[in-house]
């Protein structure tokens, strides 16, 4: 390491203590303004609104995934599978960067910032522009990012349904939140892992830990990631932006950073991501965002300002979650009521009263399975060799829709 990387060699970390910087390239990486956006990115988005303590960023995610990644590369070549020096790097680099992508408040702003583009796309093109700058030393990571790099499970380590991205990010927000029924045994999980035919697999003593995560990863996603609280803020700082693009369309004057006032104006598509627009991007964060909601509370429209104040006041939109879909003549005979109390047009009573619908699959049996290894040597899907009634059950897609509407008589404007 060189001698400037003395400087820092680890991190101390709240779920594993310290984490080494294994190499100079990863320690570059980490010290590029690239990777440094991601301490102002939060991991959780609006969930401290329902959880105080989900302040933790993507920067501390990031640096739990490699450090989960040391270790399963440590462990299977414990195992006798052969990874060299340059995929080892690859790996460090792949899962160190999976995430850099990430827009403000994460994905509530992955189709608001951006049109239709996933913070995948955007992880790839930040970590194509860091290869330029670092020689051609990220191709390794980018094969297995990508998929594309000829051994399967280096990238099944990276993105699969039991990768080192989950199992981070399960007990890391588990912890912040305080929901002790989303912490995962990690670290044992990893010592499970085996490579055969050059597929993942879980040795099948570390079958009741599979089984703990997948039930770990279902309460995690209904009763955090998917909590209507959050849904409903998420879905309101959604529609501030809208309505931030609506009325500078129209001419209006919109306060704001000139960054976010960048990405308000102008249609940003995949194909527009030249240098110029991924560093505009890079500079954008929720510093921004926050930004804009307190500027916006004050301003003259009475519905950029209304949303505003509830983002900032948690003073939220009713919601109501149901099995079926949300019938029309209810959605309608909320926005009549709004509309006639206030004065409103149809457009914008609209921004207060909408449905939607919130899908959690726990596991996806047709996607990258999760494979138990026997003890005689035969491979064999997790819900099939579990005991576990429930596994099947986690495999269905559950859908939930919901209403949201204002709540009678707290609104000083509507």
């Amino acid at each position: 390491m060189s001698s400037h990387s003395k400087k820092l060699e680890i991190f101390n970390d709240p779920i594993y203590g310290f984490i080494g910087i294994p190499n100079p390239l990863v320690y570059e990486l980490i010290s590029h303004p690239y990777f440094q956006r991601l301490r102002r990115i939060s991991q959780m988005g609006l969930s401290y609104l329902v959880y105080p303590g989900a302040h933790h960023t993507r920067f501390h995610h990031a640096l739990g995934c490699m450090h989960l990644m040391q270790q399963a590369i440590q462990l299977l070549r414990s195992k006798a599978v052969a990874i060299s020096e340059g995929e080892e790097e690859g790996l460090l680099v792949a899962i160190l960067l999976h995430d850099i992508g990430h827009g403000p408040f994460s994905h509530a702003m992955e189709h608001s910032i951006v049109e239709g583009v996933q913070h995948e796309d955007i992880s790839l093109l930040f970590m194509e522009a860091l290869n330029k700058k670092f020689n051609g030393s990220l191709t390794t990571a980018i094969a297995i990012f990508n998929g594309t790099h000829p051994k399967t499970f280096l990238n099944q380590l990276v993105s699969s349904q039991l990768d080192m991205d989950r199992l981070d990010y399960l007990k890391r927000d588990s912890f912040y939140t305080g929901v002790s029924e989303g912490n995962i045994n990690s670290e044992r999980l990893v010592r499970m892992l085996n490579v055969v035919n050059d597929e993942l697999v879980i040795e099948e003593k570390g079958i009741y830990s599979v089984e703990k995560f997948l039930m770990a990863r279902r309460f995690m996603y209904w009763q955090v990631y998917l909590h209507k609280t959050g849904v409903v803020a998420e879905q309101l700082l959604i529609r501030s932006l809208r309505r931030a693009k609506e009325l500078l369309a129209k001419g209006v004057e919109v306060p704001c950073s000139n960054t976010l006032l960048f990405f308000l104006t102008h249609k940003i598509r995949k194909a527009d991501f030249d240098e110029a627009i991924l560093d505009r991007f890079s500079m954008l964060d929720d510093v921004d965002v926050m930004g804009a909601l307190k500027a916006w509370q004050h301003h003259p429209d009475v519905v950029l300002s209304e949303i505003c104040m509830r983002l900032l006041n948690r003073n939220l939109l009713h919601i109501k979650l149901k099995n079926k879909p949300i019938e029309q003549q209810k959605i309608t005979k909320h926005l009549l009521q709004l509309q006639q109390k206030h004065n409103l047009s149809e457009e914008e009573a609209s921004y207060f009263v909408f449905s939607g619908e919130i899908q959690n699959t726990a596991y996806n049996p047709h996607k990258q399975r999760i494979m138990i290894l026997k003890s005689g040597g035969k491979l064999t899907d997790v819900v099939k060799a579990s005991d576990h009634l429930n596994l099947k059950a986690l495999s269905n897609v559950v859908t939930k829709y919901y209403i949201c509407y204002p709540k009678e008589g707290v609104s000083p404007r509507l």
